[in-house]
């Protein structure tokens, strides 16, 4: 004998013949309680009595009969589209899928030329809520009772919906009066289908006893249980990881934790291969020692680089790092071009300078921040910016250093060194970083609103090093201030002098907020306006006032504000330049 769950599959797979126009679906919804509605209009007024909606049925992922029939309605006629009647109201308590049997109301008989179904609770689809109706047929009173069944459904002429999602040839509104679904639920092969599911929800009925539906709740109430406990935990981390084992997919083949063959193309031509590419370091000569990684896993070949970059007799790495730095400090290298110390990169302007740190470097405790302080205490760094004629009409480009090289600060600089002298800075290390923009979610990519932003909100005033950067978006204002670009490898910085930047450090949200803080950090202070005019410049540009400036400082700060007047300081060449 077939079993419960067996009949149940096999009444589910049942299908029924139909034209692709079989229905009515609305717009999917995300809540049950979204009102839906759809009305037809008759060809002319009539005397009803009768209205039948017929169900949906869909194939597709096995969504079956009742497809989307409303869960809670009513049904309404009007003469004139406007004042309606309720002839069925179904909104009380859920109707049960009703499968493929057709939902009959009768009424006393009514003049009517305006039907409309409204739902007043959605059935659920798939994660969403949606109506469907196949078919919504409107029939005349009869004059004797044993013609109901005879009678022919009057002519709709048009209907109307809330919404629709109109996908020809499927699921508009003409379908509900076309008569396609209706035709085929009437066969002879429709009706012993709902005879026959009918018979099984009454079988199904005696099985349910009051002991099993009573352990049946008790169960739903555990899973509802368990489900709560598990959307108490904390979403696990998102983990990038490359995977060896796996079904093929077409061309796409699992390694198995071998590596794939690499192959020399010719001129990059596939269809010209040249032979196996075997793991290898760059050559300067054929005499240079090479160490063999046939024989090596890729871990240890990946360590044997690291050391063969590292070692003592490869000079580039220790020529790079000290190159570098000494780009960071003087503005330029002792090669110009930092990413590209080969034929098409520039010479170095002192060779014998750059080996020279080079080997201290190598040789000594390899310690950067040693190296930091021997550049900035020597003499070359700390000479003046001021300018000779003598000298640049032999150097002028200032390659032989006999004058410091006057540079603004970076982009990132120029923010730090805003939020310290107003003494909103936050040395904290570490730690998550921080956006200076809204972030806003949609369904297809986030928005990044910079203009959306509070510079007030204290959380963001930590060095820009730990800002959250946006490489499809990049910071405005910072972008203005030459701040690189995050998409490209930036050895270094271009140094541009536009009146954007000065308009932005007048006028951006983030030096307003900024100045009216390191005002107020000022009176906080001191008493006299003209010690905190003293104080702000002395802050500013690290160095006193002479008698002249301070007093036209103060004149301005007297006349505008103190905040005013650091927002005018913020935008001093002493400020933003190191000279």
């Amino acid at each position: 004998m077939m079993n419960i769950a067996s009949q149940r599959k096999m009444h589910r797979k049942q299908k029924i013949q139909k034209s692709l126009a079989f229905g009515y679906h609305s717009r999917t919804a995300a809540t049950p309680d979204a009102e839906k509605w759809i009305a037809v209009k008759l060809s002319a007024p009539d005397v009803i009595e009768r209205i039948v909606l017929r169900p949906c049925h869909d194939d597709f992922a096995s969504i079956g009969a009742g497809f989307c029939f409303p869960e809670r309605f009513r049904l309404e006629v009007s003469t004139n589209g406007e004042d309606w009647v309720t002839v069925a109201d179904e909104s009380e308590e859920d109707f049960a899928n009703p499968g493929l049997r057709a939902y009959e109301a009768k009424f006393a008989s009514r003049k009517a030329q305006w039907i409309r179904l409204t739902a007043t609770k959605l059935r659920e689809r798939r994660n969403d809520y949606a109506l469907a109706i196949a078919e919504l047929q409107v029939f005349p009173a009869v004059e004797k009772p044993s013609q109901t069944t005879k009678s022919v459904p009057l002519e709709i002429a048009e209907a109307e919906a809330k919404d629709s999602i109109e996908a020809a040839p499927r699921w508009g509104k003409a379908n509900i009066h076309d008569g396609h679904f209706a035709t085929s639920a009437d066969s002879q092969a429709a009706k012993d289908f709902v005879s026959a599911s009918e018979a099984l929800e009454t079988l199904l009925s005696t099985i349910e006893t009051p002991e099993r539906t009573q352990r049946l709740v008790k169960l739903s109430d555990q899973i509802k249980a368990f489900e709560a406990q598990l959307a108490e935990l904390p979403f696990g981390k998102m983990v990038y990881a490359a995977a060896t084992h796996f079904k093929p997919q077409g061309n796409f083949k699992p390694m198995e934790g071998k590596l794939r063959g690499v192959t020399i193309l010719h001129r990059g031509n596939v269809d010209q291969p040249l032979g196996a590419a075997n793991p290898g370091f760059l050559r300067i000569s054929d005499s240079s020692t090479q160490p063999k990684l046939e024989k090596l896993t890729e871990g240890e070949r990946r360590a044997e680089l690291a050391r063969w970059l590292s070692s003592k007799e490869n000079p580039f790495v220790w020529r790079s790092i000290v190159n570098r730095i000494w780009l960071y400090h003087f503005g330029r290298g002792l090669v110009d071009t930092p990413n590209d110390f080969g034929r098409m990169g520039a010479k170095p302007t002192h060779p014998e300078l750059l080996d020279w740190l080079a080997i201290r470097f190598r040789d000594g405790d390899q310690s950067m921040k040693s190296l930091h302080r021997m550049i900035v205490m020597s003499a070359t760094y700390r000479q003046s910016s001021d300018f000779n004629d003598e000298n640049a009409s032999i150097d002028s480009s200032n390659q032989h250093y006999w004058r410091m090289d006057r540079r603004r600060l970076s982009a990132e600089e120029i923010r730090d060194s805003i939020l310290a002298v107003s003494g909103s800075l936050k040395l904290e290390m570490g730690g998550p970083g921080f956006y200076l923009f809204k972030l806003e979610k949609t369904t297809h990519s986030p928005h990044y609103e910079y203009h959306k932003f509070d510079p007030a909100e204290r959380s963001t005033h930590r060095r820009s090093i730990y800002r959250f950067i946006v490489r499809s978006q990049p910071d405005p204002w910072m972008t203005t201030l030459d701040c690189a670009d995050s998409s490209q490898s930036t050895p270094k910085r271009i140094e541009t002098l536009t009146s954007l930047q000065a308009l932005s450090l007048l006028n951006n949200q983030f030096n307003l907020v900024m100045a009216e803080r390191f005002a107020q950090s000022l009176q906080s202070q001191f008493e006299s306006n003209n010690d905190c005019v003293a104080a702000a410049f002395q802050l500013v540009c690290q160095r006193q006032a002479t008698k002249p400036e301070l007093r036209v400082l103060c004149k301005y700060a007297a006349e505008h504000g103190l905040s005013n007047l650091c927002r005018y300081l913020f935008n001093l060449n002493e400020f933003v330049f190191l000279d």
